[in-house]
């Protein structure tokens, strides 16, 4: 809005009043008016400029005082100039909190550096991620903070056109993947993505690659032995023949095993979760497997069952059978002769628990994590000496997790091993009798 010119009008009105005074001081004999007149208006002048002043001191009021005349017009700019201001900074507050709000909404964590590598401002996932402070941290070079050897060398290389991965300070266990990306003028922006998932991911496909193809080299190493063995005999009667088949027949197996586990595994990984769910008669699938561990224990251990058999849930009978006969198996194999092994199948905070607790050595904390991915071992020599495939867990845990449950797995070194199964209740049959014990 554009203002008038007041300095015509007020030029006017000045000359004219001088005029008038000085004619009438004249014509009346009295020329001290027009001096009275000048000293009135300096008064008027001055009281303006203090009110002026003090309104700028010390006034906490959002509008000046209010003027007439040319003061009228100054303090009138001045009122529409500080609304300008006003409306301006809002509209910057309100654009600086948007982009705050979109920058904690953000998946990655992000840092503002100034040309110097100084950290000027974050957002929320850059504190989780980094263990970085407001405002403490403010103002502190990035390179003091994260002084991980590879960012370290990051920041020399100054080549932004790539990334850096590192374990996050906060968390160890959290893989972040970090960039810098020039803009503006002079300034930077850092970008931290947690990848921990893709990293683990891609760690387990190197380890399904390397130890498949060591899994399947094995057995098939052993075959063309005894089948080499065999060609170069000149006699073959049935005492020569009968230990190099007993071995073929065995890595025959351990193959067939592998294969089948992992085509089982495929299977669960590729199809949709079970729909179609009938209730299952889960005593007599706990009777059957108890009984097939008890003769690949040979004896050598101590089974017992305890089932709550009022308690149902609906689910695909060959995956649960096979999840129950790997926790059990893996139980047999990792628990030395004259160890006990426990199953119990019964209700703990409204889930269907079935628990099975060895008396084994145990499992470092640190490998339980990792239990259930493929052909993880904990103990590699001794996982191949028993002949096992190493997916037995990884079927377990997709097996539960396709009916709605989960495993969960606590282990104490040199008194046992404990790995539970928690699947949602489908039924109770009342009345209940009581729990079967064998």
């Amino acid at each position: 809005m554009l203002m008038s010119n007041p300095w015509p009008a007020v030029v006017f009105r000045t000359v004219a009043g001088g005029a008038f005074l000085a004619v009438f001081g004249l014509a009346t004999g009295v020329p001290w008016l027009v001096l009275l007149a000048g000293a009135a208006l300096l008064v008027h002048q001055l009281v303006q400029v203090y009110r002026l002043e003090r309104w700028l001191r010390t006034s906490r009021r959002r509008h000046p005082p209010r003027g007439r005349g040319l003061w009228g017009h100054v303090l009138d700019g001045l009122d529409r100039q500080q609304n300008r201001q006003r409306a301006r900074r809002l509209r910057l507050v309100g654009l600086l909190r948007r982009f705050r709000e979109g920058a904690n909404a953000m998946p990655d964590g992000t840092i503002v550096l100034s040309a110097a590598g100084e950290m000027q401002w974050w957002n929320r996932l850059a504190s989780r991620y980094l263990g970085l402070q407001w405002p403490l941290d403010r103002g502190q070079r990035i390179a003091n903070l994260i002084r991980h050897p590879d960012f370290a060398a990051y920041l020399t290389a100054r080549d932004w056109t790539a990334a850096v991965k590192i374990p996050s300070p906060q968390d160890p266990r959290r893989t972040l993947e970090i960039r810098i990306v020039p803009y503006g003028d002079h300034q930077q922006m850092l970008l931290a993505r947690d990848v921990s998932e893709l990293h683990r991911l891609e760690t387990m496909r190197r380890d399904f690659v390397g130890n498949v193809s060591h899994e399947l080299r094995t057995p098939l190493t052993v075959l063309q032995g005894m089948s080499e063995q065999l060609g170069e005999m000149e006699s073959l009667d049935a005492e020569d023949l009968q230990r190099p088949l007993a071995l073929m027949d065995q890595q025959i197996g351990r193959m067939t095993r592998l294969v089948d586990d992992l085509l089982l595994l495929s299977r669960l990984e590729t199809e949709r979760p079970v729909v179609d769910r009938a209730a299952l008669d889960m005593p007599r699938l706990l009777d059957e497997a108890v009984e097939e561990a008890r003769a690949l224990s040979g004896g050598q251990h101590g089974i017992s069952l305890t089932a709550d058999e009022s308690l149902s849930i609906e689910g695909d009978e060959d995956e649960i059978r096979s999840a129950l006969s790997n926790l059990l198996s893996n139980a047999v194999k990792y628990t030395a002769a004259g160890g006990r092994i426990d199953v119990r199948w019964f209700v703990a905070e409204g889930a269907a628990c079935l628990a099975v607790a060895d008396t084994g050595r145990g499992i470092p904390a640190h490998h339980i994590p990792r239990l259930t991915e493929r052909f993880y071992r904990v103990d590699a020599g001794r996982a191949a000496r028993d002949g096992g495939t190493g997916l037995g867990l990884a079927i377990v845990k997709h097996v539960l997790s396709r009916h709605g449950a989960r495993l969960e797995i606590t282990s104490e070194m040199g008194v046992g091993s404990t790995f539970t199964a928690l699947f949602p209740i489908a039924a109770r049959v009342s009345p209940a009798p009581d729990a079967s014990v064998s």
